[in-house]
């Protein structure tokens, strides 16, 4: 069965909202929500950017049922790995076992705040590696030193290490990728909804994992509204993910989404008052195999709105169509 997610964007909303709209969320019957880890926004337009593990702690208390996600964590540069694990087993126990560590190479819009500048893409891919066996030797217990090309660690060690292991999803692109870190990860994260990813993926773990990938839509009962406010806070969207991780802050996503127009977005996200595009958006997501799909509403101020539609008309129209294919 298809299980649907609510996405929890820190860069459109502040803190004490974000909280709020995760209660909505799992009021209106999402399955789990991700929550974004950023230090900036892609645009200044967006407004926001709170840290999203103070963020997640305030939620498992503000929340019961919905399993939770990080979308994602990158553990090498603005947070060291030792501090992922430690973060994300805190908030394993204070969610009653209801988290998943969700974890990426990351983007230099977020990472070059520490002033270690921005390496190639091979380089932290072996950066993600690296981070992902001391998190991995972390969770299991007792103290860990480790000496790698990236990280070294001295006797670290978890003093409070829920007794359900957290687990841990890991963003893949390609056949490089998904060969290099399928191994070490427990569920697979992509935004792309290609069968050959899951095809890949299945084959180490057996058809058993889950796969999770997030689609951006803009409900509106105004679709002009919605277009106007989906170019406005995501067009950045457009340049697509190998340009997006490189650039370094809100200005240059500003500079280099310019001359994409509202027509544009429109063709790539669904806008307006009717359920059929979203849900043409999110089909190929199950029909290339994917077990998670979380929405992600553009637009801070509209998360009210969109948790009432989902309750009532779009979540059953989704699972209706998703029990279909």
């Amino acid at each position: 069965m298809v299980r649907f997610g609510y996405t929890l964007m820190t860069e459109q909303a502040g803190p004490a909202d974000l909280v709020r709209h995760a209660a909505l969320a799992e009021r209106a019957g999402f399955d789990f929500e991700v929550i974004s880890d950023h230090y900036f926004p892609w645009l200044d337009e967006q407004g926001h950017s709170a840290n999203a593990w103070a963020v997640l702690g305030a939620v498992t208390q503000a929340t019961e049922r919905v399993e939770l996600m990080t979308y994602v964590t990158c553990p090498t540069m603005r947070y060291h790995p030792t501090v992922v694990a430690q973060q994300a087993a805190t908030v394993q126990l204070l969610s009653g076992n209801r988290f998943t560590l969700g974890l990426g190479a990351g983007e230099n819009l977020n990472e070059h705040v520490v002033g270690r500048g921005w390496p190639p893409v091979n380089v932290r891919h072996e950066m993600l590696d690296e981070a992902l066996e001391i998190i991995s030797a972390l969770f299991d217990g007792g103290y860990v030193n480790y000496a790698g090309d990236h990280f070294r660690i001295d006797s670290a060690k978890l003093w409070d290490l829920p007794e359900t292991r957290v687990p841990v999803a890991v963003a893949v692109s390609g056949k490089q990728s998904v060969d290099r870190l399928a191994p070490l990860a427990d569920a697979m994260i992509a935004v792309q909804p290609e069968p050959e990813l899951c095809d890949m993926w299945d084959r180490t773990h057996d058809g058993r994992s889950a796969k999770i990938g997030q689609v951006p839509v803009c409900w509106d009962p105004d679709r002009d509204a919605a277009v106007r406010r989906a170019h406005e806070q995501f067009r950045w969207f457009a340049g697509g993910w190998k340009v997006n991780a490189e650039l370094p802050g809100p200005a240059g996503f500003a500079a280099a989404s310019q001359f994409v127009r509202p027509e544009d977005v429109a063709e790539t996200i669904p806008c307006g008052p009717d359920l059929e595009p979203i849900i043409e958006a999110v089909k190929p997501f199950w029909e290339a195999g994917f077990s998670h799909i979380a929405l992600l509403q553009i637009g801070g101020g509209h998360q009210e709105a969109f948790t009432d539609l989902a309750q009532r008309r779009l979540l059953p129209a989704l699972r209706a169509a998703a029990e279909d294919k």
